[in-house]
């Protein structure tokens, strides 16, 4: 059986998929200069916030203004804000935080399309690999937040979530916004994984849905504060 090759989509990811193919000696000095970066240069960072959501919603789109008005509530807080660093959702966390003078971090992903760094960054770093940039929005997030997204989201989301059950880091504040949009999503979650065992129904007490940016900054704040009594116990 022959195949053949859309030539203008394999010319669009060739590059990328060329990397992948190319001499692993290479590319392990790729991985580690970018774990280096990242880990160097986001150290002093804490308390931040990571707001997920598509590259493809417009600036008069509802969602861009709630993720534009929730990144400035939690700004307000004294939370710094992390993005992936394209537009959409995530310009809108970004201009959220600028607004208010806070750190303001995007980890920027080359892809062969969609993602074009915005401009409201104080802090920009560029990741070729995806479990590198996951990496760190892990290690350097104290709460999720998931706005609608497309595939990168949900693979954000269900990562954390993962990580999380498994007991392979501790719990954060896990939140999806927009029950509109997520209703679909947690009802199956509910009734057919658990249905068919294999989740437990404790599982789920990990997400919270809501439509309320206020309660975002509500369940971020009181996770913070316990945060800071693991890490200064009264005596």
């Amino acid at each position: 059986m022959s195949c053949i090759k859309n030539r203008s989509t394999t010319s669009a990811t060739s590059s990328i998929i060329d990397d992948l193919k190319g001499d692993q000696s290479w590319r392990i000095f790729r991985i580690i200069s970018e774990f280096t970066e990242g880990f160097d240069e986001l150290s002093g960072l804490c308390d931040a916030i990571s707001i997920f959501g598509s590259a493809r919603l417009v600036p008069d789109s509802f969602y861009y203004q709630k993720t534009v008005e929730l990144a400035e509530l939690l700004s307000k807080e004294g939370f710094a804000i992390i993005s992936g660093g394209g537009p959409g959702v995530m310009e809108a966390a970004n201009k959220g935080a600028i607004a208010q003078n806070q750190p303001s971090i995007g980890l920027n992903i080359e892809l062969p399309m969609e993602q074009k760094p915005n401009p409201y960054q104080n802090l920009s770093l560029n990741f070729r690999y995806f479990f590198v940039r996951k990496v760190m929005f892990v290690r350097y997030s104290m709460g999720y937040v998931c706005m609608p997204g497309g595939f990168g989201t949900l693979d954000e989301f269900f990562e954390a979530l993962t990580l999380m059950q498994t007991h392979k880091i501790y719990p954060l504040p896990l939140v999806l916004f927009g029950s509109d949009f997520w209703s679909g999503l947690m009802d199956w979650l509910e009734n057919k994984l658990i249905d068919y065992s294999v989740i437990s129904p404790e599982d789920l007490r990990l997400i919270t849905v809501t439509d309320d940016p206020q309660q975002v900054v509500d369940i971020m704040a009181a996770h913070r504060d316990w945060k800071n009594l693991q890490r200064h116990p009264t005596p």
